[in-house]
């Protein structure tokens, strides 16, 4: 199933109503800034299905350009609602929404 396009206001909301946010970003990427409460799963380590009790997840990275050429594997990783933050952390923090530094 291909996954669907949301921006960061709709993903904020899905967040807020218990959806799964994945960060596939690399690990030292994830350290020095990420969204509270996201998950860091770098697409280089996805081998196989994301463990996720949740019903729904959102993946991003830094600017949506690695989830969109990715999102094929993403969407074989899991059984959820899957959707790809467009424009990444970037998009989010331009809507204002809070991120947590290093």
């Amino acid at each position: 199933m291909p996954l669907k396009h949301i921006n960061a206001r709709e993903a904020k909301r899905l967040v807020d109503g218990g959806a799964v946010l994945v960060d596939v970003r690399e690990h030292g990427e994830y350290a020095a800034e990420n969204i509270p409460g996201a998950r860091n799963q770098p697409l280089s380590r996805i081998g196989g299905p994301i463990e996720n009790e949740a019903a729904v997840i959102v993946f991003h990275c830094k600017s949506g350009a690695r989830t969109r050429m990715n999102a094929s594997t993403l969407a074989n990783c899991t059984n959820a609602e899957a959707y790809i933050l467009d424009g990444g952390i970037e998009a989010w923090k331009a809507a204002g929404l809070p991120v947590k530094r290093g």
